[in-house]
């Protein structure tokens, strides 16, 4: 074996191997809010709709619908980017705070 703890582990590693040029969809989020679907209809260019996030929040970095990490929006050669600030834990949800 190469360092692997059990046979289970190298097939794990396999698994990973196998899978890992697959692409996923990344989708950072920069707020949520509730709207009344009357509202939502009567939505016009110009108007405005403001999220509950505070500015200077980080921002949610979703990937296959769950929350993978947090981080700042920033500008990279006039296009938008973000730079990590937390790796998140595996049960933390979309939207939550840490406290």
């Amino acid at each position: 074996m190469l360092g692997f703890e059990s046979d289970e582990d190298e097939g794990a590693l396999h698994s990973v191997k196998f899978i890992e040029d697959v692409p996923l969809m990344m989708i950072v989020e920069i707020g949520r809010t509730e709207m009344e679907i009357q509202d939502i209809l009567n939505l016009k260019k110009g108007n405005l709709v403001v999220f509950e996030k505070i500015v200077g929040e980080p921002m949610d970095i979703v990937v296959g619908d769950r929350l993978m990490a947090r981080g700042e929006i920033v500008v990279v050669n006039e296009r938008y980017g973000v730079r990590i600030s937390e790796v998140t834990r595996p049960e933390e949800k979309i939207g939550e705070r840490r406290e």
